[in-house]
C-alpha cells in the first residue's frame, strides 16, 4: 500500500487510516512501527482500544460463540503478545474521530459508527442509523471503516464511504485488498474505488508459521471470508462475486450540514454499480404448468384432510416495513384490505354448519393490531371456544390494547396464544431487516407479554446461515436476559425459518418426491389449514390455499370453505423450499404436524 501511494505521488500526510492497524495476520508489531514510521494520520479502531486497555478480546462486535468470536481469540492473542508498552501508549493516545475539510465539504473519518466504535456499518445496512450517525457527527460525509466490504452511498445530500480494508480481501473471491483515493473539485469530490493485489501467499506462510487460523490464512487466497457471522442478508448473497474497480463524483450542497432532516432522504448506491449475486436465479420454465413439471413429470399435490387451522389475514398494512417482507406488508400497502368481524363471523358459522372440525383460528397481516375490528373478531373467536394464535411484532398498535387483552387472557388464557416476530437475537440484524427502534419496542412488548402469563412464542429467521444451535443459543441468552418466558431449544415456541425468495432456484416437486423424500402430503399445511384474504376493491373475501402465497391467482380455490377443499398442486417455490424441503420447521422429527402449519406464517 505504501509503495502504491509512492507510486502514485501521494504522501504520508496525504493518507489516512481507519483504524484496526493490526488484526488476523502475523506481522502485528512490524505493522505498527511500520505504519507509525510514516507519520500518516491513523484512527482509533476497536482493536487499538482493546490493546491499550490490555482486554481480553479484540472488541469487534462479533456475537459470542459465533465462528468470529472464536477466531478472533487466537489473533487477538497473537498481537497482544507481540506488541509492546510503547505502542500501547501510542494505540491509547489515537483519535477516535478526525475532520477532514476538501472539495467543499467537511467529512468525518470514524473506525465503525459514530456512537459505537465496533458497529458494522455496510452498504445495505439501513441508512436511518447512517443518516442519523451522521447528524450525530454535524459533517456532509462519512469515511468509515470496520466492516472491511467498500462501497460509497448517498444519503441525501450526503454520504457514506468506506474504503474496504487492506488486510484481508473483500469477501469477493479475489484476494485483492481495497483502497480509496479522494480527489476534490470545483464542486465536489471524485472518490476512487482501487483494489490492490500484494503478495499474500508469504503473508499466509507466515500466518501459518505463527499457528493463526488457518481459516483466515487460506481467506488470503481465496478471496472469501471463513463464515459470514457479521453479514447482512445482502452481502450475504454477494459472497464470492468479484468487485470492479470504480469512481462515482459526489457533488458539493449548498444546504447546512447540520439543517435537520425531517423527511427521509434519498439514498442511492454510487459504488459498486450493478447487482451482484452468488444465487441461481430460478428458471422461467420451471413452476410454470400447475400439472406437470418443467422437466413433463406429474406434478405432486395435497388433498386436504382436515381444516385444523383457519388462516385469517387482517390486512396487509403495517406499522412498518420490513427489508424483506413475503406479503409486501407496509404503511402503504393496503392489497389486501382490512377484513371485517362480520365477514369473519361468516366463516366461523360455516366451520360450525359444516362441522368442519376447525380447532384453531390463527391471525396474521400485516399486523392483526392495526386493523380497527381486529379485537372484536379475536374475541369472537374465542367466544365460540376455538384456540387463537395471533401473529404480531408487538409494537405500538398492539401495546395500545394491552387492557383489554388483559381481559381477554383473563377469561380465555388457555386459548389465546401470541406468536412474536423477532427476527434475529441481536438488535442489529433484527433491525437491519426491520428498522431502526424496531428491536427494543418488540422486546417490551414480550416482555409484558411474558410478565401478564399470555400463551407466547417467537419467530426467527434464518436468513443469515447462522448454525441452528448458535441461533438457539443467542435467542435462550436474550429471553434470560430479558425475563422472557420463551424455550428459545423448543420448535415449538421458537421457530427458526429461511429467506422467503420465489425468484431463486428450487427443484420442482414431483408425485415421485414423497418416497424419495420419506415425506407424505399430511405433513404439509395445505393439508390441513387455509386462508381468508379479502382484496383491496373485492366484494367479499375469498379463501386460499397458503398462507404464503396471498397474490397468485391459481391458489385462490373460492370464496367459501366447501369450495377451498380442492386439492392443492404444489406450483410455487415456496411449496418446495418451505413445505416439502422445508428444514426445521416442516420436519416432523422436530415439531408436531400443527406446529408444522404455523412455522410457514409466522413472518408478519
Amino acid at each position: 500500500m505504501l509503495l502504491e501511494a509512492d507510486r502514485l505521488g501521494i504522501p504520508p500526510s496525504s493518507v489516512v487510516c481507519t483504524g484496526d492497524v493490526i488484526a488476523y495476520c502475523a506481522d502485528a508489531f512490524a505493522c505498527v512501527k511500520k505504519i507509525r514510521s510514516t507519520g500518516m494520520h491513523v484512527i482509533m479502531g476497536n482493536c487499538e482500544e482493546s490493546l491499550a486497555l490490555s482486554a481480553e478480546d479484540c472488541g469487534c462486535g462479533f456475537m459470542p460463540g459465533s465462528a468470529c468470536d472464536k477466531l478472533s481469540a487466537a489473533w487477538f492473542e497473537h498481537a497482544s503478545r507481540t506488541i509492546d508498552a510503547e505502542a500501547r501508549a501510542w494505540m491509547a493516545a489515537l483519535p477516535r474521530t478526525l475532520s477532514i475539510e476538501t472539495g467543499g465539504m467537511e467529512l468525518a473519518v470514524i473506525h465503525g459508527g459514530a456512537t459505537r466504535i465496533n458497529r458494522f456499518i455496510f452498504g445495505s445496512t439501513n441508512t436511518q442509523q447512517k443518516a442519523a450517525d451522521i447528524d450525530h457527527l454535524a459533517v456532509n460525509g462519512v469515511i468509515g471503516g470496520h466492516c472491511g466490504i467498500p462501497f460509497t452511498q448517498k444519503i441525501g445530500d450526503r454520504f457514506w464511504h468506506n474504503a474496504g480494508t487492506i488486510g484481508v480481501p473483500a469477501n469477493d473471491g479475489t484476494p485483492r485488498v481495497w483502497f480509496s483515493i479522494f480527489t476534490p473539485q470545483a464542486n465536489g469530490l471524485r472518490i476512487e474505488h482501487r483494489a490492490l493485489e500484494y503478495d499474500h501467499q508469504t503473508a499466509a506462510k507466515k500466518m501459518h508459521a505463527a499457528g493463526l487460523p488457518a481459516e483466515y490464512a487460506d481467506s488470503l487466497a481465496t478471496g472469501l471470508w471463513p463464515n459470514c457471522d457479521v453479514l447482512p442478508y445482502k452481502e450475504i448473497t454477494e459472497r464470492g462475486v468479484a468487485l470492479q474497480s470504480g469512481s462515482c463524483f459526489v457533488e458539493t450542497r449548498n444546504s447546512e450540514r447540520n439543517e435537520p432532516r425531517r423527511v427521509k432522504p434519498v439514498t442511492q448506491l454510487l459504488w459498486p454499480i450493478g447487482a451482484r449475486d452468488n444465487r441461481t436465479r430460478l428458471a422461467e420454465e420451471k413452476f410454470s404448468n400447475a400439472r406437470t413439471t418443467a422437466d413433463g413429470e406429474p406434478r405432486a399435490s395435497v388433498a386436504l384432510k382436515t381444516l385444523n387451522t383457519l388462516w385469517v389475514n387482517t390486512g396487509t398494512l403495517c406499522n412498518i416495513a420490513c427489508k424483506n417482507c413475503y406479503i409486501e406488508s407496509n404503511p402503504r400497502n393496503d392489497r389486501l384490505a382490512y377484513i371485517s368481524c362480520d365477514e369473519v363471523k361468516a366463516y366461523l358459522d360455516e366451520i360450525e354448519r359444516e362441522s368442519l372440525g376447525t380447532a384453531e383460528i390463527g391471525f396474521t397481516g400485516g399486523e392483526p393490531f392495526m386493523n380497527p375490528q381486529f379485537l372484536d373478531m379475536l374475541e369472537e373467536v374465542l367466544l365460540r371456544g376455538y384456540r387463537a394464535l395471533v401473529l404480531t411484532n408487538a409494537m405500538k398498535p398492539m401495546q395500545r390494547f394491552k387492557t383489554r387483552l388483559l381481559e381477554m387472557n383473563e377469561r380465555y388464557s388457555k386459548l389465546l396464544s401470541l406468536r412474536i416476530s423477532l427476527d434475529h437475537y441481536s438488535q442489529d440484524r433484527h433491525e437491519e431487516e426491520r428498522g431502526v427502534g424496531t428491536f427494543r419496542s418488540t422486546l417490551d412488548g414480550m416482555k409484558w407479554a411474558s410478565q401478564n402469563g399470555f400463551g407466547l412464542s417467537a419467530a426467527g429467521r434464518t436468513m443469515w446461515n447462522e448454525q441452528e444451535q448458535t441461533s438457539r443459543a443467542g435467542f435462550a441468552k436474550l429471553f434470560d436476559d430479558e425475563s422472557i418466558a420463551i424455550d428459545a431449544w423448543n420448535p415449538a415456541t421458537l421457530v427458526l425459518f429461511p429467506e422467503m425468495d420465489e425468484s431463486v432456484d428450487v427443484p420442482e416437486v414431483t408425485t415421485k418426491c414423497w418416497s424419495i423424500l420419506d415425506k407424505s402430503p399430511e405433513m404439509l399445511m395445505c393439508s390441513a389449514s387455509r386462508m381468508v384474504v379479502k382484496r383491496k376493491g373485492a366484494e367479499k373475501p375469498v379463501v386460499l390455499a397458503c398462507t404464503l402465497i396471498a397474490y397468485d391467482p391459481q391458489f385462490e380455490l373460492g370464496s367459501t370453505l366447501r369450495e377451498a377443499s380442492a386439492d392443492v398442486y404444489l406450483n410455487h417455490p415456496h411449496c418446495s423450499r418451505f413445505c416439502v424441503l422445508g428444514g426445521a420447521s416442516c420436519s416432523p422429527s422436530k415439531t408436531s404436524p400443527s406446529t408444522a402449519v404455523h412455522a410457514h406464517v409466522a413472518a408478519d
